[in-house]
C-alpha cells in the first residue's frame, strides 16, 4: 500500500473520460506500445503511448472510451510526446486491462 492522502492531494488529479479516435504502432517504443489519439470533448484531443498491445487490437481499441488523467506533464517517449495517462490495471498475466465506465460517458467528464 502506498502513503496515504488527503482529499485535496486527489483532487489535484484530473481524471477525465474519452474516446480513442486514432491508433498507431509505435515501433520506436522500447516495449510494444500503440500511439493513441483521444477526444476529451471540449478540452479537445491528446495524444498517449500505451503499452496495451498484448490485449487490445488497434482495431479493437478505436472508437473505446477510457478513462485518462489529463494533467500530468507532456512525456517525451522515444520521438513521441505523450499528453496524457491511461488507466488500467495490470491482471495476472502482467498485461494492462483499461478502466472503462460501465456505462456511456460524455468525452470530457470527469472521473470523481
Amino acid at each position: 500500500m502506498k502513503e496515504e492522502i488527503t482529499f485535496e492531494d486527489f483532487l489535484t488529479v484530473d481524471i477525465r473520460m474519452g474516446t480513442i479516435i486514432e491508433v498507431n504502432d509505435f515501433p520506436k517504443a522500447r516495449k510494444p506500445a500503440y500511439q493513441l489519439k483521444i477526444d476529451f470533448g471540449a478540452l479537445g484531443v491528446k495524444k498517449s503511448s500505451a503499452q496495451i498491445t498484448d490485449l487490445y487490437t488497434k482495431e479493437e481499441l478505436l472508437n473505446t472510451q477510457v478513462s485518462a488523467i489529463i494533467n500530468f506533464k507532456p512525456r517525451q517517449i522515444a520521438n513521441f510526446m505523450s499528453e496524457c495517462l491511461i488507466l488500467g490495471v495490470y491482471n495476472s498475466d502482467g498485461n494492462v486491462v483499461l478502466l472503462k465506465a460501465s456505462k456511456g460517458a460524455k468525452n470530457g467528464e470527469q472521473v470523481r
